[in-house]
């Protein structure tokens, strides 16, 4: 009986610790677990913090955006708007000087063809010639303004009438037929033109491909001081492709030039008479 005692005595003894071993283990698995949830807990507060620092500091930025578009789009509708009163001005300044031009070659003519109006002087020819190529590069000068303006708003200014052809905003009318220059720069003005100028080896190359092979009139001349060249629009002679040897003014006299079939310069008699001839003007928008 005794020995049965003790035995009941160990098993509940031992029972007891495994109880006590078990509660131990599960209050650490309870710390531990509590553990891991302050800690993901506190990872959690941390990245929801970040992400409103985060969301913040891109909504700064994004109003900071919008406030600096806002105010380019208003510089840029004030340009707009500047940009359109210029044109309108330019139009109205191509206006008038189409129409003081016109009043003036009109008046010219008169002089002309009236008997009983007393005859223009020479001085007086040279004054009003003078006028009216002052007013066509002026003209001209304002078209261009006119072109820039066009072309900064997104315009393609390139286009051509019938039979011209294209490079550059500018467009070419290669004639034929025989012609002295004056006569070819006559036509080339009845086009609303004038014989070519040149003033890039890109258009001289341009020229060299479309112009007739047996020779070409163009815009220059040094008719008024030998030896000084001079375009039609008046611009310097910037560029230049002169045959070897010339100008030679050989025999006296050779004031035009003309565009050979190899497409170098030579300068030649005004009163010959050429197959060829090339006018330009501005491109429109």
């Amino acid at each position: 009986m005794e020995e049965g005692s003790y035995a009941d005595v160990w098993q509940l003894r031992r029972g007891r610790r495994q109880c006590c071993r078990r509660g131990t283990q599960v209050a650490l698995l309870g710390l531990v677990t509590a553990i891991l949830w302050a800690g993901l807990l506190t990872l959690l507060l941390l990245w929801h913090r970040d992400t409103v620092q985060g969301l913040r500091q891109l909504e700064d930025i994004t109003a900071r955006n919008v406030s600096q578009v806002s105010k380019d789009m208003e510089g840029h509708k004030g340009d707009q708007m500047a940009q359109k009163a210029q044109v309108a001005q330019v139009l109205q300044n191509m206006e008038e000087m189409q129409a003081e031009q016109k009043r003036m070659e009109i008046q010219e003519a008169h002089k002309f063809v009236c008997d009983r109006c007393p005859r223009p002087t020479t001085q007086g020819l040279n004054e009003r010639r003078s006028a009216l190529n002052s007013l066509e590069r002026l003209q001209e000068e304002v078209a261009k303004l006119w072109i820039e303006l066009r072309v900064s708003n997104g315009s393609l200014c390139n286009t051509c009438p019938e039979k011209w052809v294209g490079f550059q905003r500018k467009c070419y009318y290669f004639g034929e037929g025989a012609k002295r220059w004056i006569q070819a720069r006559n036509t080339c003005r009845g086009l609303r033109g004038r014989l070519v100028s040149i003033h890039s080896q890109e258009e001289q190359d341009f020229l060299a491909t479309h112009s007739n092979k047996k020779g070409s009139w163009i815009g220059l001349r040094d008719l008024h001081t030998e030896g000084e060249f001079v375009w039609m629009d008046e611009s310097p002679l910037d560029y230049s492709n002169w045959r070897p040897g010339e100008p030679n003014n050989g025999g006296q006299g050779e004031d035009c030039v003309m565009l050979l079939g190899s497409g170098q310069w030579n300068d030649a008699f005004c009163s010959s008479y050429l197959y060829g001839w090339v006018c330009d003007r501005l491109a429109t928008c």
